[in-house]
């Protein structure tokens, strides 16, 4: 018998038993920035926007050079000229006059206010009637509303969207600090795999969790370096094992970590530092093992896809995110689950589901199939929890689902 924790403690285990890699960051440039974690806060050195801009087109006013207007008894006021894009007003705004303004052009000093075009009329005597008064600050964004220097803009451990991006560009960085990437080593093991590529004899299988968590890591922004299918063949293992944690930050071995004759990955493991756990109380997953060499993790996946999958999804990308000092995000949505699912007792249960649209609800329709269907996760957008003191979930509860799609 394994002896197992719950994926509460599983995760516990991972933030006391791993700390953050003290690795000197780097500087990437801002068209290579994507998905990298910042290695520091970044604050603004200057004002965004440096100008007041006018958010219509229309008027830079005064505001109370407009009050009280109407359609019946509009404000007149002489047009001291126009501003245009990419240019600042020539003279500051004197009362009771205006200027022509576009929609992001700068605001003349002295207006606090501009007026949409709709409300005005251009008399072609080089007055302009305004029908309707402007309260201060409307249709407009001030200097530094945006930020201002010493504003923190992201912190340290974010992980950097395309949004993100623009905002970077927009305060005038054009490289950033970023921790290394991690190099995260994957090992396929058993006598019945094959490469993608090839035909299966009798007996054989092709290799899924190799591409699978290939795909994974890079998508989650670290560097996966295949090692390929490794036979069952202790000696040979522990070679490959050695290589890869010499190479690597985190090594992955898919398979050989149940309790079977030929599953040497726990006793490698253990040879090679500490081992932490092997088993955990959930379903697709159960034999998993986790062991370390110094701050070094070696994680033994299940060989069946879909356990392999959740396994990584709960509890190796958390692990990795550690390591880089990340903020790692969730994302969940609330749906109604299609039809009735039942629960094994004292395990965490997790499942694959696609979401439809039915009456303007969101529902959540499971995926059936076993741990070592992969096609179980084909087509999946998420997944959610039967907690392990839970018998089962009825059609038409409601569920928390963790959203996977994009990844």
């Amino acid at each position: 018998m394994l002896e197992v924790k719950t994926p509460e403690q599983v995760l516990d285990l991972i933030r006391t038993e791993f700390a953050p890699i003290q690795a000197p960051a780097r500087e990437a440039d801002l068209t290579e920035a994507l998905g990298r974690v910042l290695a520091e806060d970044v604050a603004a050195r200057e004002y965004v926007p440096d100008f007041d801009r006018s958010t219509v087109d229309g008027y830079a006013v005064r505001a109370r050079d407009t009050f009280g207007c109407s359609d019946a008894i509009p404000a007149i006021l002489p047009l001291a000229g126009e501003i245009l894009m990419g240019q600042g007003a020539p003279s500051p705004l004197e009362p009771e006059t205006c200027w022509a303004v576009p929609t992001g052009g700068a605001m003349p000093a002295g207006a606090d206010a501009a007026v949409m075009v709709e409300y005005t009329e251009d008399y072609g005597d080089g007055t302009v009637g305004i029908s309707k008064s402007a309260a201060p600050g409307q249709n407009m964004i001030f200097r530094g509303d945006d930020v201002y220097p010493g504003k923190v803009i992201l912190e340290k451990g974010h992980v950097l969207s395309s949004q993100d991006i623009g905002a970077l560009a927009a305060i005038g960085l054009a490289r950033v600090r970023v921790v290394p990437r991690l190099r995260v080593g994957i090992l396929s093991t058993g006598d019945e795999l094959v490469p993608p590529e090839a035909v299966p004899g009798p007996g054989q299988v092709r290799d899924v969790n190799g591409p699978m968590l290939c795909a994974m890591l890079r998508g989650f922004g670290a560097e996966p370096v295949s090692y390929g299918i490794v036979k069952d063949n202790e000696a040979q293992l522990a070679a490959t094992v050695d290589r890869a944690m010499a190479e690597c930050d985190a090594v992955l071995l898919s398979g050989g970590s149940s309790v079977g004759v030929k599953d040497a990955a726990c006793r490698i493991i253990e040879q090679r530092g500490q081992l932490l756990l092997h088993g955990i109380a959930m379903k697709p997953g159960k034999p998993t093992i986790l062991g370390r060499a110094g701050n070094k993790p070696l994680v033994g996946l299940p060989g069946h896809p879909v356990a392999a999958y959740f396994i990584t999804k709960l509890f190796v990308l958390p692990l990795l995110s550690r390591l880089e000092g990340r903020v790692q995000a969730h994302y969940t949505v609330a749906a109604r689950i299609t039809e009735s699912v039942s629960a094994n007792h004292g395990r965490a249960q997790y499942g694959c589901v696609r979401l439809l649209q039915k009456e303007g609800q969101l529902w959540a329709q499971p995926i059936r199939g076993k741990s070592g269907l992969i096609t179980t996760l084909a087509g999946a957008e998420g997944y959610f929890e039967i907690s392990r003191d839970c018998e089962g979930i009825p059609r038409g509860a409601e569920i928390q689902v963790t959203i996977t799609t994009g990844e």
